[in-house]
């Protein structure tokens, strides 16, 4: 934190501010650091919820986000007339320090609280509040001219500030995801391209089945990840639903007719997000629905992930006990005992990050399903739940492109010998000699070791000339009915 004071008031001590300006609230007195722009509220926060050691600071878009709320929230009232224009005016500035980063080390509640988001909101609400009375050449804690609750809050409850807020910083933080994931869809495009005449053998239940192109391994993870892009911008258009205007339990109770729809329209220009107003605000406040459909999309998108690292540290595994068939770029030493052992640790990496957002998904589930009436008292930890995922998911995908898919490069001619040691090459030649001859080939050469060419040959069942045409490479990975059309005549 930038101030110690601020910092003492975190660890859990009692502070001692023998120089600061004093509070009141319905508790009692107490006092607070000068330097402080947050208020009692956030102090008795902070007091209560020593959980994570994690702030709200830890997520600058949830921030900004608040931020961008309480702007919205203060031009609509005063579109409406019920405040004064100099108070908007310095309410509207301290929103704008924020949204532009300033003040981010003064929002000091743990991200996991009780209340329902309220500890957010206040620690919000006073230090725009205190902000703003800077900007009218008050002094901070002068709530008379600019009040926390009455003026930065008016019109509004956490119950509909606190969850707008979450699904804004949800949305720009699914953005960059987006885009992370484009990036590792380039990279694994262009290694589909590298390796598209590699020819390899495929696998299913891990034993040997017909050959493919390492090109076509690659293309396939390209695919998953492209898929999974769609899927996520489907999931993001959910959260464009927000419930501001609906106040305590959706009834919209203390605001303007005019009021939610008016400050959807400003929140929108705010944030550039096509946002819209719930059909039923009273269903919104309570529904976290949203949440966990979007929860679900990134444990499919980990899931995803985590199957194309599992079968990259499976391809690479040896390099001489393993299968050997690619090389990850070397990033660090592997042991500290084994001399010149190298780890596959970025697919690790991401794997783990893929076990944790699975957990998170779990977590987001149950917090969702725990709602009672008219309230989801749980949002906090759904939020530190999807902002968790997201920003490591985002990294995941960027860390495995950059230090893994670019580096990659293929053991081309062991790739090779082991197509033509292959017994699943015999499935190529079912149309042309018949399945029973097939199988009987195929089980005398894994009774003996003899390559299925040989066996051919030697049964006179092709020509040299046909078996070469038809186990060309560019023939074995693709559908075989012109390769048929091009044979000699036996």
């Amino acid at each position: 934190m930038a101030h110690s004071t601020t910092a003492s008031v975190l660890d859990g001590t009692e502070p001692d501010f023998p120089a600061g300006r004093t509070e009141t609230d319905f508790l009692g007195t107490r006092t607070l650091p000068d330097s402080a722009y947050w208020g009692i509220q956030t102090l008795r926060a902070v007091e209560n919820f020593p959980i994570t050691g994690t702030a709200i600071s830890a997520y600058p878009q949830l921030v900004k986000a608040l931020a961008q709320v309480k702007h919205a929230a203060v031009l609509a009232n005063s579109d409406l007339g019920l405040i004064a224009e100099a108070k908007k005016d310095a309410i509207v500035q301290a929103c704008v320090d924020i949204e532009e980063g300033g003040l981010l080390d003064q929002f000091v509640v743990d991200v996991i609280q009780g209340g329902a988001g309220t500890s957010t909101n206040m620690n919000a609400n006073e230090v725009i509040a205190n902000r703003a009375l800077e900007h009218l050449g008050l002094g901070k804690g002068a709530y008379s001219a600019i009040h926390p609750n009455g003026d930065v809050n008016m019109g509004q409850s956490t119950n509909d500030v606190y969850p707008t807020a979450i699904k804004i910083a949800t949305i720009k933080g699914g953005l960059e995801l987006l885009e992370a994931m484009q990036h590792l869809r380039r990279a694994l495009a262009r290694k589909a391209v590298q390796f598209d005449a590699v020819v390899k053998v495929g696998r299913t239940q891990l034993q040997d089945a017909v050959p493919m192109t390492l090109g076509q391994e690659f293309s396939t993870y390209e695919v998953m990840v492209e898929e999974d892009e769609l899927r996520l911008r489907e999931a993001l258009a959910h959260l464009h639903e927000i419930n501001l205007g609906a106040t305590a339990i959706g009834t919209g109770i203390n605001t303007h007719p005019r009021y939610a729809a008016i400050a959807r329209t400003h929140l929108s220009g705010i944030t550039g997000l096509p946002l819209v107003t719930a059909g039923n605000l009273v269903e919104a406040t309570q529904d976290c629905g949203a949440f966990v459909l979007f929860s679900g999309m990134l444990k499919r998108i980990a899931v995803k992930l985590s199957k194309i690292c599992n079968d990259l540290r499976l391809l690479s595994s040896g390099p001489r006990a393993g299968f050997a068939e690619i090389n990850l770029p070397p990033r660090q030493a592997g042991s500290s005992i084994m001399p010149g052992k190298v780890n596959p640790v970025i697919p690790e990496v991401v794997n783990q990050v893929a076990f944790e957002v699975m957990g998170n998904d779990l977590t987001v589930t149950a917090a969702a399903e725990a709602g009672q009436l008219q309230l989801n008292a749980f949002e906090p930890i759904i939020a530190r739940s999807l902002f968790a995922s997201l920003a490591h998911l985002t990294a995941a995908c960027t860390t495995l492109a950059d230090h893994c898919i670019d580096g990659i490069t293929a053991n081309k001619e062991y790739l090779r010998s082991q197509v033509e040691a292959s017994i699943g090459v015999v499935t190529i030649l079912n149309p042309i000699i018949g399945y029973d001859a097939a199988t009987s080939i195929a089980r005398q050469a894994l009774s003996t070791g003899a390559s299925v060419s040989s066996l051919v040959l030697e049964r006179e069942l092709l020509t040299a000339e046909q078996l070469e045409e038809i186990l060309r490479p560019e023939h074995l990975a693709r559908p075989q009915s012109p390769v048929f059309d091009r044979l000699p005549a036996s």
